[in-house]
């Protein structure tokens, strides 16, 4: 065993890589479940956004072309979840495991031509200046485009959530469904465009696993990262900044886990494999739960089905 090994640089800078598909899809799946929501849809999504970015970023010789696909693929996906949720009012639960279950299914099929086959490359975007300071520089500031897209669209949200009128409307309609409609707010609209959007940043998350943090495409390659971006948005109370950090910590466990191993430690893989569902079952157990709901400052009308005439 040879901790020395481990390069604490190289560590941190390589957290933000492992944490930045669960981040986009974590903070899709906050905007979903803010306007009432809840899209179990996410692995299924993020895995059909990884192959159809990859695919293509493979035939066009473009990456980001292959992240821009990746994104129209999850939200085609998530449009799927939404007519069935919104205008058929299927179960919402039921639904998004389906959901998952299409996208691994779909996404095996589409992949078979493209298993060992290596993508376009995406460049580091090293920042002038910030990038040559000591220490921070290695660490913060040369990583690829989406590292920071991420962060961005974090912020974004944040934003949009707090300071804007149609934050606000996504937020009444995710506390009160009935009272939003009653004032006039298009509730199944507002949900439509919260579903494609998550649908969207898991598209752009699995992108960026086939594309960048696993150059390459394997089946089922998401591996639980759609629902750690599910538990992530629970255990941040549904607040975004909280959302980037969980996704942090994460993305650090896993890192560090692999160095460890590396390094010669005995840690047992099967402990971070096994990690998803049991989150995932927690979570399960904590939406049921009014008592837990309400201490985590849920909305009020997550997971419940909107119809206009009632």
């Amino acid at each position: 065993m040879d901790l020395s090994a481990i390069d604490p640089l190289v560590l941190a800078a390589s957290l933000m890589i492992a944490a930045t598909p669960i981040m986009l899809a974590g903070i899709g799946e906050l905007i979903s479940e803010k306007a009432g929501v809840l899209n179990l849809g996410v692995e299924g999504m993020m895995i059909t956004g990884a192959i159809t970015g990859f695919a293509i970023a493979v035939q066009t010789g473009n990456p980001y072309l292959g992240m821009i696909a990746a994104m129209a693929g999850g939200a085609a996906l998530a449009l799927i979840f939404a007519v069935l949720t919104q205008l058929l009012l299927a179960n919402h639960v039921a639904s998004g495991l389906a959901l998952t279950l299409f996208g691994l299914g779909f996404s095996s099929l589409l992949g078979q031509p493209y298993v060992g086959v290596r993508p376009p490359r995406t460049f580091k975007l090293e920042i002038p200046v910030l990038s040559d300071i000591p220490v921070l520089g290695r660490v913060l500031f040369q990583h690829d485009l989406i590292v920071y897209i991420s962060v961005i669209v974090v912020a974004l949200v944040w934003y949009f959530l707090k300071y804007t009128r149609a934050g606000l409307i996504l937020r009444a309609v995710g506390e009160n469904h009935d009272a939003a409609h009653a004032l006039g707010y298009g509730v199944v609209k507002v949900r439509f465009l919260a579903i494609l959007f998550g649908g969207a940043t898991a598209g752009l998350g699995g992108a960026y696993l086939s594309l960048v943090r696993v150059p390459q495409w394997t089946e089922g390659m998401t591996a639980g990262a759609g629902w750690i971006a599910l538990a992530l948005v629970v255990f941040a109370s549904w607040r975004p900044w909280r959302v980037l950090l969980g996704a942090y910590l994460f993305g650090g466990i896993v890192v560090l886990q692999l160095n460890l191993q590396a390094a010669g430690v005995r840690v047992p893989v099967e402990y971070l494999a096994m990690s998803p569902y049991l989150i995932t079952i927690l979570v399960l157990v904590i939406i049921s739960s009014d008592r837990a709901r309400a201490s985590l400052a849920a909305p009020g009308s997550l997971n419940r089905i909107f119809h206009a005439s009632h």
